[in-house]
Order: C-alpha cells, then sequence, then structure tokens
C-alpha cells in the first residue's frame, strides 16, 4: 500500500510541477523573451536592458553609451576607450541571455507589486 501512495504523490507533483511551469508569469504587454526572438542593436526591453545585438545579450547600458566621466564606451558588458563597430544590427539572444533578461523582467514586476515601502517621491 504504501509503494502506490508514493506513486501517487510523485504523479500528483509531477502534475502540479508540468502546470506551474506552463503558466509561468509574463510582463503585461510584452513577448517573452526567448532565444527564438529577434532583437534590433540598442532596443530597449524593461527589466531587461538594452540589446547588443553583436553580443546577442541584453545590458543596463545603450550599445556605445559614452560616459563622459570615463571618458570610455560601454558595449557588450565592457567600457573600452573607442566605440564598438559592427555589421550586425538584428541578432536572436543565447539561451543563457534570454533567461536571464526573462528573469530580470519578472523580478522587476514582482518587485513591485503589492509594496509602497519602497517608493520614493520627488519632494521627500
Amino acid at each position: 500500500m504504501k509503494r502506490s501512495r508514493k506513486i501517487s504523490l510523485v504523479l500528483l507533483g509531477g502534475l502540479s510541477a508540468g502546470a506551474l511551469t506552463s503558466c509561468a508569469p509574463q510582463v503585461e504587454g510584452e513577448p517573452r523573451i526567448s532565444p527564438d526572438n529577434v532583437y534590433a542593436n540598442n532596443q530597449y526591453v524593461q527589466g531587461a536592458g538594452y540589446y547588443h545585438a553583436p553580443f546577442n545579450a541584453f545590458f543596463p547600458q545603450p550599445y556605445n553609451f559614452f560616459d563622459t566621466n570615463r571618458k570610455l564606451y560601454f558595449y557588450g558588458g565592457q567600457w573600452g576607450p573607442a566605440p564598438h563597430r559592427s555589421v550586425v544590427n538584428v541578432s536572436a539572444p543565447t539561451v543563457a541571455a534570454a533567461l536571464a533578461a526573462q528573469a530580470g523582467r519578472l523580478a522587476l514586476e514582482r518587485s513591485g507589486f503589492g509594496s509602497t515601502g519602497n517608493r520614493h517621491h520627488l519632494w521627500s
């Protein structure tokens, strides 16, 4: 009798895990970030950042952003003395980059849900 009970619990757990995975939350109004999607260079996606097409990933700064204090350009997660040059202006993110960007979008959405303690006002 114990065997059948364990099996039914495992099957029930597997079914619920599958149901939860297929109902994963998404950022409202925007499609899920996927390696099957194509993004333009410097395309901004809320919660993910700016897409750097030559590097197939999202970053917090625009492609070839110039920092006037450092006198350096930002591209592909690094800083350089000159702007990066590439003919790639459209690409798809890697699997790892898509997963990280989607996780960032979900974290951003969750952090704002139901919380009033972290809000800042211009007059405070």
